[in-house]
């Protein structure tokens, strides 16, 4: 797949939608964008529902439970309380590990 780096490496949305777009010509650009937002909206919300998500050779999303804690404000070293949260947490597939090796 041809890759579109702008912003320092950083991918955003609309340059997956480029690069897709770029790479399948005969599929419409908007079909392109419907497309990868839906699928990125399921994801999410699968995850706020308390799912996990796994995508065989790319890896798995879930999220984790964050205990409550006293933190410290960098500028002033005052303590905040931060409250308890939940995470999202990727763990990548076997192939994604490999091709980061090369």
């Amino acid at each position: 797949m041809a890759l579109l780096y702008g912003r320092g490496g950083l991918m955003v949305r609309s340059e997956l939608v480029e690069a897709l777009s770029a790479e399948h010509p005969h599929l419409e650009r908007e079909q392109l964008e419907i497309a990868v937002k839906s699928f990125l909206e399921t994801i999410a919300k699968h995850l706020a529902d308390g799912g996990r998500v796994e995508l065989r050779g790319f890896g798995a999303f879930e999220t984790r439970a964050r205990r409550g804690r006293v933190a410290r404000n960098p500028k002033n070293g005052h303590p905040v309380a931060v409250s308890a949260k939940r995470a999202v947490h990727f763990k990548p597939g076997k192939a994604i590990r490999e091709r980061l090796r090369e």
